[in-house]
């Protein structure tokens, strides 16, 4: 099912988001001081394209993470937030769209604070 679902949701919701990551993630990536945070938009970035089957875990924090989600979530994590929560609602219209409409809705919740967080 999860390779299924990946396929669908390539074609309809994970290229625009994925995207958007991966822009944000070039931009980052531009100083020195946001490799980091580049490096951490290329990983989701692959997360966005594929989201079936994988898994996100909040790993240990530090306050540099807390650093990076605020400063992100200022700059660039809320247009993501937005993106991804029209897409769960653009998906929770039907019922087969609510699987997708949970992960869209999992992005979303993980475009608030990506640092600190480990896909499996």
């Amino acid at each position: 099912m999860s390779c299924l679902g990946n396929i669908i949701w390539l074609c309809l919701a994970g290229l625009p988001g994925a995207f958007a990551w991966f822009f944000f993630g070039i931009i980052w990536s531009i100083t020195i001081i946001g490799i980091p945070i580049g490096h951490q938009c290329f990983k989701m970035a692959r997360l966005q394209l594929a989201p079936f089957g994988k898994e996100v875990i909040e790993v240990e924090t530090s306050s540099l993470h807390f650093i990076f989600n605020v400063l992100w979530f200022i700059l660039c994590g809320w247009e993501l937030v937005l993106i991804n929560l029209i897409s769960a609602a653009a998906f929770a219209i039907t019922i087969i769209g609510i699987p997708f409409a949970l992960q869209s809705l999992k992005l979303a919740k993980l475009s608030l604070s990506p640092f600190g967080k480990r896909i499996i």
